[in-house]
């Protein structure tokens, strides 16, 4: 039987991105034990903060699973260890590994455990490819990664795209690559479980306007910029009634996209929310005319898949890992042509017909992604290794 320990550190109580994939990911693993024939357990590094006050508890989300170890550093001090000290670090991780089979390394990096093999997730090379959208701690991901690959037996990507910019950029050969697809965190059913007046009243907007939703982190790698200029042209142009309603937390160089809206002559009609529960967030998607997500660049594109499961018709970018996720059921844009995406935003929100259609097809995209799935395309990389 293989044991199999997953970096479970990105999991927080608000998880966002990584941490959606790692908490999903973890518990269908942990559902496929012993049909899979395997062992899991997880390690877990305490945040900076917690550990400066000698707190290493895990989060409520992974008490429940039983085999379980705290490494008692922050991944600030990891990092520099891995960097730096490899060796010295690979000895000090011994007295954490149980004849560990497979370590997989969830967040860009794998610790060198001697005994094991070792997997990596890479999610996608932005860092390499669009440094200008990152801060300063994004950008040394490639230092960290590259160091990583050095003791890394097998990648796992995200996305078909993913894949090809690691075989580009970090000259990895393709069988050293696995890519298993991600989920939405939602279900087709998912709304009609909710008590929906409560979601409603929780939410800070007045949902008898219409609107174009976007939902991600605030950065400028999202594109919102444009998705703002698209928007005064459909005011101007074409006297649409509706907002514009971001959702995200603000992530790295937001400011410009604040500036963005402040400075927009319709800025009465665009309004962001903070980070929401996935409740609210669902209830939103439900109630968009569009979802419009102009990215530049993903490693998958989660956000289109969440609208996509919930009924939203979507636009979205003709680039990177997009088109695999949206297959033919979105329309898709250059994301540096503001006015091709208004016109594609108008043609949904215009055209009943159309807005109908891409909602059913939509619908069955939807339906050839699930956690399940993902879970048992990993557990098929690991056995790869023996």
């Amino acid at each position: 039987m293989l044991k199999i320990v997953l970096d479970a550190t990105p999991v927080t109580p608000q998880p966002s991105g990584v941490g959606l994939y790692v908490t999903n990911l973890l518990a269908n693993l942990s559902t496929l034990q012993s049909q899979e024939d395997f062992e899991l357990g997880i390690i877990y590094q305490p945040r900076l903060n917690n550990w400066l006050k000698r707190n290493l508890a895990f989060p409520e989300n992974l008490q429940t699973y039983p085999n379980k170890k705290v490494l008692p550093i922050p991944v600030k001090i990891s990092n520099i260890l891995i960097n730096n000290f490899p060796q010295l670090f690979s000895n000090y991780l011994q007295k954490f590994t149980d004849s560990v089979d497979i370590i997989h390394g969830t967040n860009y990096s794998v610790f060198p455990y001697p005994q094991s093999r070792k997997v990596i997730t890479i999610y996608d090379l932005a860092f390499l490819r669009y440094p200008q959208y990152l801060d300063s701690v994004a950008a040394n991901y490639g230092k960290k990664v590259k160091k990583c690959l050095q003791w890394t037996d097998l990648i796992i990507a995200i996305s078909e795209s993913t894949k090809k910019d690691i075989i580009q950029y970090l000259d990895i050969e393709p069988e050293k690559i696995w890519v298993t697809p991600l989920a939405s965190r939602y279900t087709p059913d998912y709304l009609s479980q909710l008590p929906l007046d409560t979601v409603k009243k929780s939410i800070n907007y007045d949902f008898n306007q219409p609107y174009i939703l976007f939902v991600s982190t605030i950065e400028p790698r999202k594109n919102i910029t444009t998705l703002i200029t698209a928007f005064n042209y459909l005011k101007q142009k074409h006297g649409i009634p509706h907002n514009l309603l971001l959702i995200g937390k603000p992530g790295w160089r937001y400011e410009p996209i604040f500036e963005s809206i402040k400075n927009s002559p319709h800025n009465q009609n665009i309004y962001h929310l903070d980070y929401l529960s996935d409740q609210a967030v669902a209830f939103c998607y439900s109630r968009a005319d569009v979802f419009a997500y102009p990215s530049y660049y993903e490693g998958f594109g989660l956000p289109v898949l969440e609208a996509m499961t919930l009924g939203t018709p979507v636009v979205t970018s003709n680039v990177s890992s997009l088109p695999e996720v949206a297959g033919n059921a979105a329309l898709t844009i250059d994301p540096n042509q503001p006015i091709q995406l208004a016109e594609a935003i108008y043609k949904v929100i215009n055209d009943n017909l159309l807005r109908q259609e891409l909602i059913e097809k939509g619908k069955h995209q939807a339906q050839q992604f699930s956690w399940q799935k993902t879970a048992r395309q990993t557990i098929a990389a690991y056995k790869a290794l023996y």
